[in-house]
């Protein structure tokens, strides 16, 4: 593991281009399973979870092209043998749930070796896929080793999920997208990146209906075309930029943002202080930001900032709003209501000083404007938390480390490069 050794306390200022969205190109990258047909796919970010699934396909016999200076991906799975082994899944990649469906799709039999916790793809909760694919006509036994079967095809159904999960939603997309007949989900996901697999299906000749809301309804079609696709900007790695650039007191400017999708997030920043600006698709958090947090007209309670799925505000989103927090003026209170370990971080935090109560496993009330100092830290393996340590460690003078902070690198290729460019003093201690 990695070690970021950060020397904080200078304005980041200047201007970057965020990079491809990791969790639109990963459902997207499964989907090309679903076709014999060759595709071609642009803004492609070099993360160590794409790395694992190009060399899964590889040994499945798809020809891949990746020019990882370009951004440009070319894949072909026109070759792929008759069966795989379940041991060549990647490994430590909790979406590599989503190879289920187009796996089935392509083998119509997949076995994979389990224990009580799960499967070999490590702990995570497999119950919602498992009902979706077998809504959809999968015959799933779990007998120390998860054997999953369709016979020619999945079959058309309709199914209302307990809640709205991003990858199973796309397990539906992909498992409905050729289907016999029409497939309906009722609270479906509708983040971001999960549009953007509707759109890429869409451009291989998916019928999709109620992209961006949460009831998709799938009319199945009898084979799925080869397809150019752009991946968009990662709109966290925008978020995260945006915040760096407030809680260093620095000028920074985003290209290719998307603003279609901040109106919320940018009125959660401005929640504490930090007002978003403008030009044209270029997002850009000036100097001299107030950071003051506002107070609420209802003045018997505190100002707060609660995420959900979207379109509520991103939970990935609120470490970094935690962190900026601890330099604004005020109290703010936060509300993750889907992780109930999303705040387990908050002890590493409050080693660079900050003041933070948690009030129960979903909120947190921080202090801020506290005395705050270097400090060596341990990053989780969450992508934003480890994020928001090197956040607070760059708004303090001097020199702190952020251990184990690996995890920053499965979505953001270009980490230390991009803060180099803001005028950040930061380095891997490998």
């Amino acid at each position: 593991m990695a070690n970021l050794i950060v020397h904080g306390g200078k304005p980041l200022s200047g201007t970057i281009t965020p990079s491809g969205n990791k969790n639109a190109v990963l459902p997207i990258l499964c989907a090309t399973l679903l076709t014999d047909e060759p595709v071609s796919l642009s803004n492609v970010p070099a993360i160590t979870d794409i790395e694992k699934l190009v060399t899964f396909f590889r040994e499945l016999g798809s020809r891949i092209d990746w020019d990882r200076e370009a951004k440009t991906m070319r894949l072909d799975h026109s070759d792929l043998g008759s069966d795989f082994d379940p041991q060549t899944l990647p490994q430590g990649m909790r979406s590599a749930v989503l190879l289920f469906a187009p796996l089935l799709q392509r083998f119509k039999e997949v076995h994979l070796d389990s224990n009580p916790k799960g499967c070999a793809l490590g702990i995570r909760e497999l119950d919602p896929h498992l009902e979706i694919l077998s809504h959809l006509g999968t015959k799933v036994a779990h007998n120390g080793e998860l054997k999953l079967k369709i016979e020619e095809k999945f079959q058309g159904a309709s199914h209302w999920a307990d809640y709205m999960s991003v990858t199973t939603t796309e397990t539906f997309l992909m498992a409905a997208a050729t289907a016999d007949g029409v497939s309906t989900l009722t609270n479906a996901a509708s983040e971001p990146h999960v549009q953007d697999l509707c759109r890429f299906l869409q451009s291989m000749g998916a019928k999709i209906e109620g992209v961006g809301t949460s009831v998709l309804t799938v009319t199945g079609v009898d084979s799925l075309a080869g397809a150019e696709a752009t991946i968009s900007s990662d709109h966290h790695e925008v978020a995260t930029f945006l915040a760096l650039g407030a809680i260093t007191g620095g000028d920074v400017w985003i290209t290719d943002s998307g603003p279609e999708h901040f109106a919320l997030i940018n009125r959660s920043f401005a929640k504490l202080g930090v007002e978003i600006s403008y030009d044209g698709e270029t997002a850009i958090c000036g100097p001299k930001q107030s950071l003051k947090i506002q107070q609420p007209f209802t003045s018997n309670l505190l100002p707060k900032i609660e995420a959900a799925p979207w379109p509520y505000f991103p939970v990935d989103l609120l470490p970094p709003m935690v962190a900026l927090a601890t330099q604004a003026e005020g109290v703010m209170h936060f509300w993750n209501k889907v992780y109930e370990g999303g705040f387990a971080w908050l002890p590493e935090l409050v080693k660079f000083g900050a003041h933070a109560v948690v009030s129960d496993p979903h909120r947190i009330v921080v202090f801020g404007q506290r005395p705050m100092r270097p400090a060596v830290v341990e990053a989780p393996y969450i992508i934003r938390a480890a994020v928001a340590l090197y956040m607070t460690a760059a708004s303090i003078e001097g020199r702190s480390i952020v251990k184990n902070a690996d995890p920053i690198r499965r979505a953001h290729p270009h980490f230390a490069e991009n803060l180099r460019k803001l005028g950040a003093e930061i380095e891997w201690d490998e």
